[in-house]
C-alpha cells in the first residue's frame, strides 16, 4: 500500500509517517518510481508507534522496544529493553516530583496573592 492508504489506516498524517521511517521506526519499500510501498503489517506497527509515544517514549527508545513488540503490542524481554524502559519510567518520575513542588509552589502564591486581595471582614 501507498503512504496515503497507509495513512488513511492510522489516522496518521503523511509527515508524521515519513518522520517515523527518517527516525528509523519503519522501512517501507521503494518502487522503481521511488513511492514508498508498506506491507499490510505496517498498519499495527504504526499504531504500535503511535501507543508508545502516547505513552510518553522518545522515538530513541521505541527503535529499540519495536522490534520486541507482538501483535498484541506486548514486549517481549529483549536484551537491554527493559533496563532502557525503567530508565524512562526514572526520568519520569522525576518529572513527575518536580512538577508536583512546581505546582506547590504556584497553589501557595495563588493563595497568597488571594489572601492579600481579598476583603478585609468588617467586625459585627
Amino acid at each position: 500500500m501507498l503512504i496515503g492508504e497507509l495513512a488513511e489506516r492510522t489516522g496518521t498524517s503523511e509527515r508524521l509517517l515519513r518522520y517515523y521511517e527518517r527516525a528509523g521506526l519503519l522501512r517501507p519499500e521503494r518502487l522503481p518510481n521511488g513511492y514508498r510501498e508498506y506491507a499490510d503489517s505496517d498498519t499495527a506497527v504504526v499504531l504500535r508507534i503511535r501507543a508508545l509515544l502516547a505513552a510518553g517514549l522518545p522515538t530513541r527508545i521505541i527503535r529499540q522496544v519495536l522490534p520486541c513488540t507482538t501483535d498484541g503490542a506486548a514486549v517481549q524481554p529483549c536484551p537491554g529493553v527493559l533496563d532502557a524502559l525503567r530508565a524512562q519510567l526514572s526520568d519520569l518520575d522525576r518529572r513527575v516530583d518536580k512538577l508536583a513542588a512546581a505546582r506547590e509552589v504556584l497553589q501557595e502564591t495563588i493563595a497568597g496573592a488571594e489572601a492579600r486581595t481579598a476583603p478585609a471582614a468588617t467586625p459585627r
